[in-house]
């Protein structure tokens, strides 16, 4: 009886995030499909930003070594550190479900990033004279994944609260995480150890990974009635 019970509260909201997933993440399989297919538009398009932005970089090292600072402070073994903080926050002002949905997201999403990047297996920037290095494969780029995927789903864990705030505040921590993960993806190509495509697709999957996952779990199925605390 309980097993059922967990059944038929757990299943609608799980077949409701997959299915979210699948429309959210598709123009990620999309781009995908394109670069692996070597489209020209976009391969080409990738190649020279990266070889112009590289060459920007080796001409001021200072720029180089901020960079490099900041590829270190946001690498994904640090990212969901970050993170911590508002867990805690959350779960102290009484929002306990919200608080083990974020965190299961962010963990879960950090290793389905990890499985992306084997599907599609793209190889990192050639350059003649690179700046940085990176192992690993290139798309989707892991910071700018993590990193989005960190942002992203703090602020829907602690939305409850941050809605609270007075408009030009919470604006505000919005327009910080959104200039959190704008510099991670020109971190990324700045270094040249990612074409522009792939940032993009790392903020795309974490967008769709993240607004799945919450809708799967704000689902409410008809006659179940609980408390999003």
């Amino acid at each position: 009886m309980r097993f059922r019970s967990l059944a038929r509260a757990v299943g609608p909201r799980l077949l409701r995030g997959v299915v979210a997933a699948a429309v959210l993440c598709l123009p990620v399989a999309v781009l995908a499909l394109l670069v692996t297919r070597h489209f020209a538009p976009i391969v080409d398009l990738d190649e020279r930003v990266v070889v112009a932005a590289t060459d920007v970089t080796r001409a001021h090292p200072g720029f180089e070594d901020a960079l490099i600072g900041w590829q270190s402070a946001f690498h994904p073994t640090m990212v969901y550190l970050y993170a911590i903080p508002v867990a805690v926050w959350t779960w102290l002002r009484g929002f306990r479900a919200r608080t083990i949905w974020g965190v299961v997201t962010m963990l879960v999403g950090w290793n389905l990033g990890l499985q992306v990047k084997l599907i599609v297996e793209r190889a990192r920037p050639v350059i003649a004279d690179p700046v940085s290095h990176a192992p690993g494969y290139s798309f989707p780029s892991g910071h700018a994944f993590n990193v989005a995927m960190m942002v992203t789903t703090c602020l829907i864990m602690a939305w409850p609260l941050v809605r609270r705030w007075p408009p030009l505040i919470r604006a505000a921590a919005v327009a910080v995480g959104v200039l959190v993960v704008v510099l991670t993806m020109l971190d990324r190509i700045f270094l040249g150890v990612h074409f522009p495509s792939d940032v993009t697709a790392g903020v795309l999957l974490a967008l769709g990974l993240s607004s799945a996952s919450y809708l799967g779990f704000s689902h409410r199925p008809k006659g179940h009635l609980e408390e999003d605390s």
